[in-house]
């Protein structure tokens, strides 16, 4: 199966992605990371109105072979978090940049949020040099 890496995201090695519309920044987990870990069964998200920081643990994603820790492309507050995919995780893989989207954050800078993030091009690249 061929996995998508959309180009209007943003992306980090660690393979969580960010889609910014607006100074809303819709956060997830990329098709490659949930091939990766196989089925979903649990996931751990913040709660609203909780302030995310890039490089800080804001989650978890469980599956049947791993516990991975997840880390916020952008820093802001919780405005929403996915309840379907939390109370259904294993959703996740069904569309990932759609319908199975984890947090979306308000960004108070979103212009300099990205710097440090991948385009769908590097972070391709990325993935396959695992």
């Amino acid at each position: 199966m061929e996995l998508e890496y959309p180009d209007d995201l943003r992306y980090l090695d660690s393979h969580e992605y960010v889609r910014l519309e607006g100074e809303i920044a819709i956060v997830g987990i990329s098709a490659y990371a949930i091939d990766q870990l196989g089925d979903i069964v649990f996931i751990e998200l913040p709660e609203l109105g909780d302030s995310v920081d890039v490089g800080e643990r804001f989650g978890t994603i469980e599956s049947v072979k791993a516990v991975e820790e997840l880390y916020p492309p952008v820093s802001g507050t919780v405005v929403q978090r996915n309840e379907t995919i939390i109370e259904t995780p294993e959703l996740i893989g069904d569309d990932p940049y759609g319908e199975g989207w984890l947090l979306k954050v308000r960004v108070e800078n979103p212009d300099d949020e990205l710097a440090d993030t991948l385009s769908s091009v590097e972070y391709r690249s990325h993935v396959d040099g695992e």
